[in-house]
């Protein structure tokens, strides 16, 4: 029988260059609609590519199969949140939860300080939930509403949205990867929280002076004729109430209870279809086509799976209130699949072992040692395409290197944190930049630019490594026994 054997470096990086020389002709030619089937395409073809060299080395296509199985399983429970997020949605909408959410918003802030306002409050829910995903899914939906109702760019929205989600993704001690990194490094949860505080406390410091400064140069205040027109429109098909955020209130509170997100966001996405029922009943028969209990049951079926639009007397309303339900995230799940097949074979085949491997032999120095712990964690966020393994994978291959350079395993779990975590989603086709992109409406190249606190994050760690600030020793005193 042949034996698998071990790939060189450069049979590892073959289908690393194809995906990457292909997804750029992709984004070149098709810009934002790249995600509509192309990179899609490119995904699978990037994993025949590696398959076939996989196949040179003796591995068997049975082999390959069960690791594309395996990395997909991974993917699984997100596969299932995206589904569940759909429905909120539609419900959401249906029910007046977002348009309450819009009408309220747009009385309390203005453009000014919407950006600066965005980030921390979504700063407080993410810390509450532990979620970059609930956040989004709730107030980051309401905000790009709001936001681009006042006129603001809709990519500076999702930017300012997704710089305050994954603070608290990252420093929520109910986020998951803030228990994972920890985990993989060797270290305890709340040493790690507080270490990871001296470079992200500057991070965010810096997002908001930015988006502060950015607000200034907006003409502040909408015009109050623009604002009524808008408000107007809005009341005219929807009854606005406050018990409305009764809705989105159980849901952030059942997720800081710690119950599991799928259940969380069913009860969120049937809680809105009941209160369509009590608060919007003309808007559910209009959408169901009739008054009776067939129409209405219509009506919120609709709302939970397929496509749904409210025509109102102002474009820029109109505009806001459309969902695209369970169905509108089939794009997202294809987009996950095929980066799962990429991903599940360049693991099986042991070609991101060996990428990893050589990036270890260039570390020399502490500040290199982080600097490629920060490449690395990137590097699998684009080509494993899943925030975990690019948590779990660098956190596996540095843990020694850490501990002979006499680092305390908090130095990895914080780099793993500034850099795995905060990045994942700056990736059209990871499954959480394909994730937010879907559930806010706005393309990743869009809001690329403006996550100004996953793009700092980890350049953060890289210069507290190189300027020796904090870098905590393996024999310091004040390390936890």
């Amino acid at each position: 029988m042949l034996q698998s054997k071990d790939p060189t470096i450069v049979q590892a990086f073959i289908p690393v260059v194809f995906l990457v020389i292909f997804i750029s002709i992709n984004v070149f030619i098709f810009g934002d609609s790249a995600l509509d089937g192309s990179n899609q395409i490119i995904l699978i073809l990037s994993a025949a590519v590696a398959a076939i060299v996989a196949g040179q080395n003796g591995f068997k296509w049975l082999d390959l199969r069960a690791g594309i199985v395996e990395s997909i399983s991974s993917a699984m429970s997100s596969m299932l949140i995206l589904l569940m997020i759909g429905a909120l949605t539609g419900t959401w909408l249906l029910s007046g939860v977002v348009p309450a959410m819009i009408y309220y918003g747009l009385q309390i802030l203005n453009p000014n300080i919407f950006l600066f306002a965005a980030c921390i409050v979504c700063i407080i829910v993410s810390m509450a939930t532990g979620s970059s995903w609930t956040t989004a899914a709730t107030v980051g939906i309401a905000l790009i509403g709001i936001g681009k109702a006042m006129g603001i760019q809709e990519g500076m929205i999702a930017g300012a949205v997704l710089s305050g989600a994954y603070f608290g993704d990252k420093m929520s001690p109910l986020s998951d990867t803030t228990n994972l990194a920890p985990a993989m490094a060797g270290t305890d949860l709340f040493t790690h929280i507080k270490y990871m505080v001296y470079t992200t406390v500057p991070s965010i410091t810096i997002t908001l002076v930015i988006f502060l400064t950015i607000g200034l140069r907006f003409d502040g205040q909408l015009e109050t004729a623009q604002t009524d027109l808008i408000l107007s429109a809005i009341t005219e098909k929807f009854e606005i109430s406050e018990w409305l955020f009764l809705v989105p209130i159980t849901v952030i509170f059942l997720i800081v209870k710690k119950v599991n997100a799928l259940p969380a966001l069913l009860t969120g996405a049937l809680m809105g279809g009941v209160f369509a029922l009590i608060f919007q009943p003309n808007m559910v028969a209009e959408i169901g086509g009739g008054t009776d209990m067939r129409a209405m049951y219509i009506g919120i079926m609709k709302a939970l799976y397929g496509s749904l639009s409210i025509v109102t007397s102002n474009n820029i309303v109109t505009e806001l209130l459309h969902s695209k339900g369970m169905s509108g995230m089939l794009g997202t799940i294809w987009l996950i699949l095929s980066a799962m097949v990429f991903g599940g074979v360049m693991e099986k085949a042991g070609f991101l072992k060996k990428i990893a491997e050589m990036v270890l032999t260039l570390v020399s120095s502490v500040g290199s040692l982080v600097s490629s712990t920060v490449g690395t964690c990137v590097f699998f966020n684009i080509t494993a395409s899943d925030q975990y393994l690019a948590i779990v994978i660098p956190g596996r291959m540095y843990a020694d290197t850490y501990k002979k350079k006499g680092l305390a395993p908090e130095n990895l779990s914080r780099t793993l944190e500034d850099s795995g975590t905060v990045t994942s989603v700056l990736v059209p086709w990871n499954t959480c930049g394909a994730y937010h992109a879907n559930v806010l409406g706005v393309a990743t190249l869009t809001y690329l630019p403006f996550c100004f606190f996953n793009i700092i994050s980890p350049v953060m760690s890289i210069i507290f490594a190189y300027a020796n600030i904090k870098l905590r020793k393996l024999t310091s005193p004040d390390r936890p026994l």
